[in-house]
């Protein structure tokens, strides 16, 4: 089966039937991009197919791409109220002048669950925005989208329960376990790994008897990772999944 083909598929069994015009689009992008659904390049979110983070370093890889420079664009930054924008410059190739992009964050255009790594979403979407001029990708990127309670993913199938509250004190602890939830959806991770990642974190035999304040340091963590490098993070969750086949 060709990457086409298994781009359909594999959107298909995440979001349901595509229909004619949102499988033209991603047709098209698997043609000039060779991005892969499976991979987690591109996401299909509220009607349209966005480019992520992943998908765009891919393709530069495939392009042979040089060289990306990312400094912050010091008199747009104002550190005391974590307001941050970052140039960044793509070398396609040696003779390459360079494709400029600008990436901006601040707590009014972040999620409330990377609130605090706004210096590090502001260089991810300034070297988004830099790739997608370097090799003429039309479409948004995630990482650029801002906080409007319109920006949420549709709701993938998630793998597995969502991860279960502390036991300490259960009370009040329901928009926790809502972020925590919230996160997974948004980024696609096994809930399951998730939960065994989570316990480890927080030094707890299992993640229901961890404290408050540490589940609370560990969605945070969880969020800074997810947005600003989700490749690592899926390599440390898929160590879990290693480690549960090995002892298996």
């Amino acid at each position: 089966m060709n990457l086409q083909a298994l781009n359909v598929r594999d959107a298909e069994s995440k979001w349901g039937a595509l229909g004619a015009d949102l499988a033209r689009a991603l047709d098209a992008l698997t043609a000039r991009h060779k991005l892969s659904v499976a991979q987690g390049d591109v996401l299909l979110l509220y009607g349209s197919w966005y480019v992520t983070h992943t998908g765009l370093l891919g393709l530069a890889r495939r392009n042979r791409c040089v060289g990306i420079h990312v400094a912050p664009a010091r008199q747009f930054c104002r550190p005391a109220a974590s307001q941050w924008t970052f140039k960044a410059t793509v070398f396609r190739s040696r003779s390459c002048r360079g494709f400029v992009g600008y990436g901006d964050a601040d707590p009014s255009n972040v999620s409330p669950l990377v609130r605090g790594a706004e210096m590090r979403v502001a260089e991810t979407r300034a070297v988004n925005r830099a790739l997608r001029k370097a090799y003429g990708i039309g479409i948004c990127s995630v990482e650029e989208l801002g906080a409007s309670p319109g920006n949420r993913p549709l709701r993938a199938e998630r793998k597995g329960p969502c991860p279960a509250e502390p036991s300490n004190g259960n009370n009040g602890h329901h928009p926790l376990r809502e972020r925590l939830c919230s996160l997974i959806d948004e980024h696609q991770l096994d809930a399951v790994l998730v939960k065994r990642f989570a316990a480890d974190y927080c030094g707890a035999s299992e993640l229901r008897l961890a404290t408050r304040e540490k589940v609370e340091e560990f969605v945070q963590h969880l969020a800074e990772s997810a947005a600003t490098d989700r490749d690592s993070l899926l390599a440390q969750l898929n160590g879990y999944a290693e480690k549960q086949a090995g002892a298996a």
